[in-house]
Order: C-alpha cells, then structure tokens, then sequence
C-alpha cells in the first residue's frame, strides 16, 4: 500500500494522525487499525508520516465549492461554474460540442496539471496519439463480450470523467465538460482470416500510433470488436485516452467491471467527483508556494539529464519498444528488508537506484528525472476510490556523489516525502526553476512507482472467468520511462524505450544498481553512493579490459636510430627516400646522418639534449632528423612558416643547444646564443662517417612536438624513444609496411604526425616520398596532384584534405591504404579503391592511440586502441559509461 492509498484509507476509516514528541500517535476506528494490511503500511511509512505532521503537509482537505449547474438548467451562466471564470461567449462556445445541449452538461471545470500537458501533446501531435492506451481482450463467446460492455457501461455511468469531453478551441482556459449521458461507442468490425491473426489485424487497425480518439466528446473511451472464427472466439481492442484514467484509476474500473459482471453493483459506494481532486489542485498550495520548492531544489541545475543523449521529450509513442523484467525474490526480500532497518520506503531505493543508472547513461552527477505522483494524498476524501488522471510528473533530483549510502537514502527520502506537498504543481512551472534554458529539456527519462494488486482472488477469477486479456500497450512522449510494479510480495520493471535503446541492458543496469546497493547497506553502508557499480560485471570487464586486450610484443632495446643502423646494413642499395628527382640510398643517409651526428658531438651536444630543427621538407631535413637522433639528443621540429611571436616562443622555451636550419630561413630566426648550423651548406661533411658510439638507450628523448596552444600557451610534449618504437611496429604489422613499400611524408613540419610517417618507414626498408618544399599556405590542388604522381602502397593524409580528395573524385592509382587523422571525420560517402583507417590521438600517446577501418554508410568512429595502448571512456567522477553512452576519453 502506497502512502497515497495508506491516508486515503485512513480517512476513509476516521483514523487520525498526530504527534506525541517525537512519537507517531494513531487514534480513531479500532476494527480500521487490527487490520494488518493498515499496521503493515503503517510501520513502512512511519518515517514519512512524522515528516508530513512535522512539515504541517497532513491537513484536512480544502473545502470544495459545489457545482453550480442546476439538474433542470436551461441555460448556464459564469455564475454556475464554481471552478472556472469563463466568459458567457467562452459557455455558448463549450455548449455547442455537447451531444443534447445544455440539458446533457452536468458540470464545467479546469483541467488538471497533468491533464494540461497530455492535451498539449495531443494538440501537437498530427498523427496518433501517445496518450491513447490499448488494452486487447478475447472472449469465448459474444454473450460474454456483451456483458463485459455493459459492466464497462455501468462504470462510465457511474463516473463523472469517464462522461467528460476537453474543449480548448475558442476558450482561453482549456475546459472539461461533464456529460450527464455518454454511451460508450461499440464498434463492430468485419476482418477476413485469410488477411492473417484477427487479434493482429485488430491492433493495427486500432494502434494509436495512427489513430486519434475525439477527445472532445464523451466518453474518452472506445470499444472495437471482431470475431476470430478460427480460433472460436471474440477480439475486442479497448482504447482510452489517458486524460480520462491513471493507472490506479484502471484498478478501480477493473475492481467496479467485476462488481457488475457478478451483480453486485449495488454494493459499491457512491462515485468520487473528480471535480473535487481539481479543486484541491487549483485551491491548495498556492503557485508561489510551489515556485520556492523547485527553485531551491533545482536552480542550480543547469545542464539536462539525457540519458543516452536522448532528448527529444516530444514523441508520439511511435519508436517504442516494452520490456518486462521481474525481480527475483531474494532481491525483492532484500529491498525490503533494508527499507524498514532505514525507516525508509522502498519507492526511496528506487528512486536511489534509478538515479544512479541515469547518472552514469546522461554522465552527470547531479541528475534529474520526472516522477510520476499519485495525486491522491491531498485529494480530499475517499480518492481511493475516485476515478480520473490524479497522477503527476513533476522533476526529481538526486546528486549521486560522495555521500554515503544511509545518507544518500535519508536525503532522496526526504526530499520524496517534501515532494508530495507539491504533487499538484504544474510541470512547465518546475521546470521553468531550473537553470537549464528552453528548448532544451530539463530531463527525458521517468519513474512510476506504482502499487499494483494482483486481481487473483476467487471473486476475480470467478468474475473474469471466459475473459483473456491478450496484451496492454503503455505509451509515452519520454524517450525512457521505467515503470515499477509493487506487487506486495514482489516488484516487476516495465521498461518503454525508444527503438535507439536496449531495454534489456537499462533493466540489467538497474537490477545491478539495486543489487549492489542492498549489499553495500549490508556489508559497508558507509561506501559513497558514486562508488556503487551499475554495470554488470561482464560489461564491466569488457569495457575496461577486453576492450583494452592489446599486448603486443616489440624490440624494447633498440633505438630509432639503430634499427635504420641495421637497416642500412641489410639493404644498403634499397632506396629510403625522394624528393623532387634527387634520392638517397639507405648507406647514403645513414652516412651523411651520421656525419651531422659527429658534428653535433663536437659541439658539445648529449642525451636528451634538444636540438631545434627550422627547415622545410626536404633530404636534408631528413638527414638532420637522424643526425640529432644519432648524437642522442631529441629533436624539436619549428615550422618555419609559424608567425615569428610563435616561432620565437618554441625556440625559447625549447631550450636547444643547438639549432638546425635553411639558407634562406636564417633571417627568420630570431638572435641566439647556441650554433645555428644551416642543413644546405654542408660544412660538417669532412666529419667521419662512421655510426657515432654514443650510450643512447630506449628511454631517452627522441622528439619534442609543440601543442597548438589553443588553450593558453604551446606546451612541449617529451616523447621516447620506447613509445616511437611501439608505433612503428604496430603501424608496419597493421598496414603491412616492409621493405620494398612506398610510402609520402605529407605532414606539416612540427606536427606529431610526421613521425609517424618518417620512422615506420625508414625502420623496416620502405621507400619514403617527400613532396616539394613550400613557404607558407600549402597548395592542397598542387599537393594532390604530386600525391597521385607517387607509387604508394600506404600514406596519411590529414584528414581535412582527405576530405577535399574525397570531394573532388580524386582517386590514387596505386594506394590501397589511407591513412587519416587530425581532425574530425565528417563525411565519407563514396566507396574508394583503398581502405580508409581514421586514427585518432593525442601528442602525449604519441600520436595514435586509437585506429579503425571505415566504411561507407557505417559510423564513422575513431577505431580501437592500438598495440600496448589503453582507451577508457569515463563519465566526470572518472567511471566506466556504458556502451553506446558518450564520455570523457582517457589515453594511457
């Protein structure tokens, strides 16, 4: 029994509520409180109970003003109507939808909250409706079919919002318009087998997905029926619109139906007016009131909750799919079992536990999700038993942090129990208290807590008996609604998703949550709420070590350098690179390297000095790459084309201890107190050419690369040689790049990449081709037009002028992988000769920690970690998201 129900049933019964201190004092009917359903509800929301008394939250109802509209009125006047201030016109106009007239009007009043939203939606909506629900029965004969409707009758006679239509056209309040007779319409309808299921047939006749119910004439409710021969019974769809009836209102039409299916009608008590529940929601707590609780609940919020990314609040209910998915009994125990210990209500536990799931499928901390209220507790007398959409969403917020579990239990208890006095807010003035600016939504996933009864008591049995319900479609404008059922004795999740989701994993990571959640309160209630997993286990090490399964044995001892050493040794002939007509072999690069090497020696240089290279592309630029590897310093590549406050920066901050150059770029460079030796004059050509015999191990500097300094100024990143060599191998065993290939070094000067391009290459014996040196601007037409003309097996690009290729039909004769990086890919729609590779990764992970082959048509996604590389994808308090949920990307 929900709270709701549990002080409906106590006024119901006239037993009072009040505080003796800190006590729980209960008095009134003694029969009402032996009974062990109410000491049982009791005890579960004693906590609650003292909070509402303590708050002054548990009142008497308002007083209702009566319904002004005579039995016998001949006209109505904006003096009968005690709920609405419409203007006489604004009366003729409603009069005027009414089948009968003055004479059928039985009452005129506002909308409720809830029922202002759904019929925003349905206006919105051009086809279908996401607030028309199906129900579909068979029945083993057409008598009982007849009797079923003529109990359902009975209801709508008995209720005045099963007799009530909605005008909002040419009222400037929406309206709704009490009928005193409204016949529910029976539609018989003619299905041929031969077309298939007649139950099938049915539904898609019927599916709301498509059709509309005329909300503005009673009832809002339709039955349509076939016979199904085949199966030797009768199909009937039962279609509602969900202004007319909530969930616990569908319990008392079912518990009413079996009253008149087994002649007991006379027993039932006097129908509730919904007019009263829309009177307490318009004469309670004033708007004011309800604006001061969700600004302070919520004006700090400023960012939505968008589970998956999913934010389209405004759906049809087209797109959905449902899932039930029962808990096991021992979890169910255990909910329970830690509710009571807590002086909590499991709804409490739900709420936790939906929260942490959204926390980690939106990646927020601070999450907000709408929850469906009951309506009920401040809805005057016996709303137990009244019919209407009592229910409200109203937003929800959770901060899953650092608070222990108790805490964290107590606080969304808490905050529950103040949210009930607000049950009858309207929605759009919550959210409006919230930092997050329309359009945007402040949340896309709900909760609806209900209690459900089992309806398997004989009479229910007896009374349905001949009766089958074949399905019961649920539909919502949100993206993601988890429905709970509290049975007593157990809880079933519904799930509604869109199609984009997997119902079944966001069940899975609920049930993990609560799961883990009872056995933290078990074992270390004191453990932060952030620190409770939600993944499963096997997504858990999927994510974080299948995904991450990349070892992969190198040459850990050897240096850059030393395998170009061997290299040159092996093939000394073999050709390593070109440039504008002049090459160079293997033997004669590594001498002329080992030349400059020598020179630098002399000039005092050592390990992990720097040496500062300002050069354009070109073999000479290539010779001093190695040389200043071969002297066991790093280089630090300045493109000489940088502006001189950017260039004057890197060579000050670098710190060379020597500086290598061009002729022509020495007026560029700024006054400096280290040798500055020019690549083009050879001076250092009688040096010896032997390999220089300097200690340079693995772990010393190979490179320093400048970062854009798009976010301040540019910082240097230290790469070793170690992590150069694990790129080199991973890049020649995946794109096969041996000795014999051809492979281009198109890179800008000074960008990571074209370390990648120029090791992998000299490395293993491959050819590297080196397009014409340019000043400035590069001339991307000229550049692919050199790039066609080269005999290539396997090259970068960066990715913008991949894209240009792409664009302008440029296609290579010879290549059959391209590879591309440094920036975003944004399209890639027309099938190519060659493997596309997109590669992604910092200058710290040098140069690429992610690769993947892309296709057309498919995601275009960033690949996989590469050998010996880690990739995590974490949300802000660093844990593992879920598959398919965005996050911060973690390299290691």
């Amino acid at each position: 029994m929900s709270i709701h129900e549990l002080l409906a049933t106590l006024k119901t019964k006239g037993v009072h509520l009040a505080l003796k201190g800190e006590q729980l004092s209960v008095q009134g009917n003694k029969q009402a409180l032996s009974d062990p359903l109410i000491l049982a509800a009791l005890r579960e929301h004693k906590p609650a109970l003292i909070e509402l008394i303590k708050a002054g939250d548990y009142a008497a109802a308002n007083e209702v003003p009566a319904n002004g509209i005579p039995a016998d009125a001949e006209c109505i006047t904006p003096a009968m109507l005690t709920l609405s201030a419409l203007s006489q016109d604004e009366i003729d106009r409603i009069v005027a939808t009414v089948e009968g007239g003055v004479a059928n009007i039985q009452d005129i009043y506002p909308l409720a909250p809830l029922q202002e939203g759904i019929l925003f939606h349905h206006v919105s909506t051009d086809q279908g409706d996401p607030y028309v629900m199906q129900s579909q029965f068979a029945f083993d004969s057409l008598a009982r079919f007849e009797g079923f409707a003529h109990a359902l009758q009975g209801v709508i006679d008995r209720h005045d919002i099963l007799r009530t239509g909605v005008v909002w056209d040419g009222v400037e309040q929406p309206s709704q318009v009490v009928w005193r007779s409204a016949r529910l319409p029976v539609q018989a309808v003619e299905l041929d087998p031969a077309d298939g299921d007649i139950a099938a047939q049915l539904h898609a006749r019927f599916d709301a997905r498509h059709y509309r119910l005329d909300v503005t004439q009673a009832p809002l409710l339709r039955l349509a029926w076939a016979a199904d021969p085949a199966q030797g019974r009768i199909v009937a769809m039962l279609l509602f619109h969900h202004m007319a009836l909530d969930h616990s209102a569908l319990e008392v039409v079912r518990h009413e139906m079996q009253a008149f299916l087994q002649g007991q009608a006379g027993q039932l008590g006097a129908a509730v007016p919904f007019r009263n529940y829309v009177a307490q929601a318009r004469l309670g707590v004033s708007e004011q009131q309800h604006e001061g609780f969700f600004r302070q609940m919520l004006s700090d919020v400023v960012e939505p909750t968008l589970p998956f990314g999913l934010q389209d609040v405004q759906g049809d209910g087209r797109g959905i799919t449902e899932l039930d998915w029962p808990l096991s009994d021992t979890l169910n125990q255990r909910l329970r079992a830690q509710a009571r210990l807590l002086g909590v209500s499991v709804a409490s536990l739900f709420h936790l536990g939906w929260a942490q799931v959204l926390s980690v499928l939106a990646g927020k901390s601070q999450v907000v999700f709408g929850t469906v209220l009951m309506g009920r507790m401040q809805g005057g007398h016996a709303t137990e038993r009244a019919l209407g959409i009592f229910i409200n969403t109203l937003p929800f917020r959770v901060d899953v942090g650092s608070d222990d579990l108790r805490s964290a239990i107590k606080t969304t208890h808490a905050r529950l129990t103040a949210l009930l006095r607000h049950e009858h807010a309207p929605l759009a003035l919550a959210q409006r208290c919230s930092g997050v600016v329309a359009p945007m939504p402040l949340f896309s996933a709900l909760l609806n807590y209900r209690h459900s009864g089992s309806g398997n008591s004989r009479e229910a049995v007896a009374a349905w008996q001949g009766i089958q319900t074949l399905r019961s479609d649920e539909r919502t404008n949100y993206p993601l609604t988890l429905s709970v059922d509290d049975l007593g004795d157990g809880f079933i999740l519904r799930l509604l998703a869109t199609t984009q989701v997997d119902p079944q994993r966001v069940c899975a990571y609920l049930q993990t949550a609560l799961d883990n959640l009872v056995t933290a309160l078990e074992q270390a209630p004191d453990t932060a709420l952030n620190q409770v997993s939600v993944l499963p286990v096997a997504e858990h090490q999927l994510l974080l070590e299948q995904f991450n399964a990349t070892h992969a044995d190198f040459p850990q001892g050897t240096t850059l350098h030393g395998r170009i050493e061997a290299q040159a040794n092996a093939t000394p002939a073999a050709i390593a690179a070109v440039c504008q007509g002049r090459q160079l072999t293997y033997a004669e690069l590594n001498q002329q390297a080992n030349q400059l090497a020598h020179h630098l020696l002399s000039l005092g240089v050592t390990p992990d000095d720097r040496v500062a290279i300002v050069a354009r592309r070109g073999l000479d630029t290539l010779v001093g790459l190695l040389a200043i590897l071969k002297a066991g310093a790093g280089y630090v590549p300045v493109d000489p084309s940088h502006p001189a406050e950017r260039l004057h920066y890197l060579l000050r901050d670098s710190a060379p201890v020597a500086v290598l150059s061009q002729h022509a770029l020495l007026e560029r460079l700024p006054a400096l107190d280290v040798p500055v030796i020019t690549l083009d004059q050879c001076t250092w050509q009688h040096a010896s050419p032997r390999n220089p015999d300097v200690a340079v191990a693995p772990t010393h500097l190979a490179y320093v690369i400048y970062t854009s300094g798009s976010t301040g100024l540019p910082k240097g990143v230290m790469v070793e040689h170690h992590t150069v060599a694990n790129l080199v191998d991973w890049h020649c065993t995946a794109f096969d790049l041996r000795a014999g290939r051809h492979t281009a070094s198109v890179a800008g000067f000074g960008f990571d990449a074209m370390a990648w391009e120029v090791w992998p290459a000299l490395c293993v014996g491959a050819t590297l081709h080196l397009p014409p040196a340019h000043d400035g601007a590069e001339d991307i037409d000229a550049l692919l037009a050199w790039w066609c003309a080269q005999p290539l097996d396997v090259c970068f690009l960066p990715t913008p002028v991949a894209e240009y290729a792409f664009s302008q039909q440029i296609e290579h004769p010879t290549l059959r992988t391209l590879l591309i990086g440094g920036d975003r890919l944004r399209q890639f729609n027309r099938a190519q000769r060659f493997d596309l590779i997109n590669n992604y990764g910092p200058t710290e992970a040098t140069v690429v920690a992610t690769s993947g082959k892309v296709d057309v048509g498919q995601p275009l996604h960033i690949g996989k970690p590469i050998a010996n590389a880690t990739v995590y994808l974490l949300d802000e308090q660093q844990r593992p998201v879920p598959l398919g949920v965005a996050g911060e990307l973690y390299v290691g």
